[in-house]
């Protein structure tokens, strides 16, 4: 069913709680599975991350922010790292990125995928090691390629024929060779929103299995003494919490690998499952954890191998919501609280706060549901069901579609949101001119800016009739 034009809420006149939503017992606890480590409530009721007090917090560096748990990153990475010890384990820095977690990934041991010159340069600019670097991107420029073959990437993911030609123009000009892999879709669609699901056939990425048209970008790109063929890449989807989407894919995938070894003579090193692993955003969301993961897929690699009578290749896959959307929260201060009448006697309230959709457009985009908490202060009431909304001129600007928060929320009050550190500040905007949050990262009670707060001169610096 399509959503609303005005946005995926604007004609929801619903007022009861979600089925997997239930009234808590205590709204000021913690449901410590949305939340990074080192979050917890203090004495007075106030959120503390990497601890510091998140009233500390916004009294410095002001609200909304984006709060990154330092520590939290780094043990998530660690853990893909460890569990993963027979794959090559590249982070998706389109999930967020920033030359702090560039320096971050390479210092756990991780390698980086990008998907454009921005974030190549951004990986550059924090010394990143470029043979340790994946560039994706179904459309990348000649100018883009040039830089990838100029500075020495690690790996090249090819999406079509136009890139491929390029590609040997390019190195032919430079007298190198690019190391290439090829983007396939195995036409796997995982259990997931229709706009983040990406295997399926009718979208934008890769070649074809079924067609064809990855077995003959794969003889392509072996006969082109300017292309060196490293393996195949698959992705079938986000948030993904199970491997039963990537043992169908891999069926597929590996039955190419075997059929490029038989027909072309050619065993390629390296094969790429791709990432799209879950998170919890809400306790509807079970997601398994890497040790789980890289039992089963390394399980599945192995079997498919083993059936089509092929070497395993080097396998790698690519978190990235993962790693960082737990260790990210979102805290805003609240404007106004408003009681809403609707049908037969009901009523919602609305809890307005200082961001919205410009910080977090997931909820408007993907119809995604969230947590929050209050963060500022114990409450002794009972909870309500409450819709967190922003502050842009939408009607679908929502935060937090349905959540129990304390009855005496109220001006003034913080509320924290979880599970924010994916594509929350990478899709962020200035709608309506709004600056776009900083990313504070906590660790030992300290703070450290990330990313500055944008200022009302960053808005106007690109408008050249303000000159």
């Amino acid at each position: 069913m399509r959503a609303h034009e005005a946005g995926a809420l604007h004609a929801d006149i619903g007022h009861k709680a979600p089925p997997w939503l239930r009234a808590p017992r205590d709204p000021n606890d913690l449901v410590t599975s949305l939340w990074s480590n080192t979050a917890k409530k203090n004495g007075e009721g106030a959120l503390e991350v990497g601890g510091v007090d998140l009233r500390d917090l916004v009294a410095e560096h002001g609200s909304p922010a984006y709060v990154l748990d330092e520590d939290d990153f780094r043990a998530r990475a660690r853990a893909f790292k460890h569990a993963f010890k027979d794959f090559d384990v590249y982070y998706a820095g389109k999930a967020f990125l920033s030359t702090t977690i560039v320096r971050w990934v390479m210092e756990e041991g991780l390698n980086l995928d990008i998907c454009s010159g921005g974030e190549l340069a951004v990986a550059l600019r924090a010394g990143a090691d470029p043979k340790r670097l994946g560039f994706h991107g179904n459309n990348k420029s000649e100018s883009e390629l040039a830089r990838a073959l100029d500075v020495g990437v690690g790996r090249i993911i090819v999406d079509s024929q136009y890139e491929i030609s390029r590609l040997i123009e390019l190195a032919g000009e430079r007298n190198v060779v690019a190391p290439v892999m090829i983007r396939v879709t195995a036409g796997v669609e995982a259990h997931t929103h229709e706009y983040i699901a990406t295997a399926h056939e009718d979208q934008k990425f890769g070649f074809s299995i079924t067609s064809g048209a990855a077995f003959e970008a794969v003889a392509r790109v072996n006969e082109a003494p300017e292309l060196e063929l490293l393996g195949l890449h698959s992705h079938i989807g986000s948030q993904i919490f199970d491997s039963s989407g990537f043992e169908v894919a891999a069926k597929r995938v590996i039955a190419l690998h075997a059929r490029v070894s038989e027909e072309l003579g050619v065993d390629m090193p390296e094969l790429d499952l791709g990432g799209g692993f879950g998170i919890a955003y809400t306790t509807q969301d079970d997601p398994s954890d890497p040790a789980q993961l890289a039992t089963e897929m390394g399980k599945i690699v192995e079997h498919e191998c083993r059936a089509f009578e092929v070497d395993v290749p080097k396998v790698s896959i690519e978190p990235g919501r993962a790693i960082v959307g737990p260790a990210m929260c979102t805290v805003y201060s609240v404007g106004t609280v408003k009681e809403v009448e609707l049908d037969a006697g009901a009523a919602r309230t609305y809890v307005s706060v200082d961001g919205g959709m410009s910080d977090n457009i997931r909820a408007a985009l993907y119809d995604a549901d969230y947590s929050c908490t209050l963060a500022n202060r114990y409450s002794d009431t009972e909870p309500t069901l409450a819709r967190v909304v922003g502050k842009h001129c939408e009607a679908g600007d929502i935060v937090v579609k349905d959540e129990f928060l304390p009855s005496d929320v109220q001006p003034g009050d913080l509320i924290a949101v979880p599970g924010t550190g994916a594509y929350c500040r990478s899709m962020a905007s200035n709608y309506n001119h709004v600056p776009r949050p900083p990313v504070i990262a906590v660790k030992d009670g300290r703070t450290r800016v990330v990313v500055r707060r944008e200022t009302e001169d960053d808005l106007l610096r690109l408008d050249m009739g303000a000159e």
